[in-house]
């Protein structure tokens, strides 16, 4: 029995086993893949404005500080000018491009001046009230701008008049930038989006209230539907019983 506890003192201890987690792998951070065109972010709509947009803030307000200055050194200029005068561009690039102006042959602008105010009518030396006599408060019921395109249109008889738009102002006088077109021109001709003024269905167009102003004072621009039945198609046609 001794014998047997000494060779068990001698004999080798078992190890232990330890059971160890085995070692994580750590992965190498990958580059994130450029974005195609279909996975571009998207952007903010009406982030970027046009040059077109600033020209017509701009002319908003014609008495600001930017405006002030500029409106009153044309004022001074265009005082001493004739009442027609050609122009090689546009003073309002935007209204005029708004309106059908393109920079190319067979497009003119001219800038009309025109008094303001009711009609001047002369004053009757026959005998009558003077109330009666009809000189104040007697205005047109064509407005101004009308009078500006009718007026350019008979100076310059082999253009037709496509709109006008208003340039200034000042106590006395109106001014506007009438857009002409040449009907016979080739290259307004050949243009699909503008050669429909060379039809003969819009000569003389101007003295026919068929422009964007004429079309406004003949009141066929906000009225539609009912109440407006007897302003198409013109105030002659009903006897002048439309508005």
């Amino acid at each position: 029995m001794i014998m047997m506890a000494d060779e068990a003192k001698d004999a080798p201890k078992k190890e232990r086993k330890v059971k160890t987690e085995p070692a994580k792998q750590v992965e190498a951070p990958v580059a994130a893949a450029p974005a195609t065109a279909e996975q571009k972010p998207a952007q903010k709509k009406g982030g970027s404005k046009g040059f077109y947009h600033y020209i017509g803030e701009a002319w908003k307000d014609p008495d600001s500080d930017q405006m002030k200055q500029l409106m009153w050194q044309r004022l001074v200029d265009w005082r001493q000018e004739e009442t027609f005068v050609r122009v090689d561009k546009p003073t309002r690039l935007d209204r005029a491009r708004a309106l059908g102006y393109k920079a190319k042959p067979g497009f003119v602008i001219v800038r009309v001046k025109v008094r303001k105010g009711g009609l001047r009518k002369h004053r009757i030396r026959k005998g009558r009230k003077p109330k009666r006599k009809g000189i104040l408060k007697i205005t047109m019921r064509k407005n101004i701008q009308r009078i500006a395109e009718e007026r350019a249109s008979k100076v310059y008889p082999n253009l037709e008049v496509l709109a006008s738009y208003w340039v200034g102002e000042d106590g006395r006088h109106k001014w506007y930038e009438t857009i002409l077109i040449d009907p016979h021109n080739p290259v307004i001709k050949s243009d699909p989006k503008i050669n429909w003024i060379c039809s003969s269905k819009h000569h003389d167009r101007a003295n026919r209230g068929l422009t964007p102003a004429g079309k406004k004072g003949r009141a066929l621009v906000r009225t539609r539907g009912i109440g407006a039945e007897k302003v198409r198609p013109s105030l002659r046609a009903h006897n002048r019983k439309g508005t």
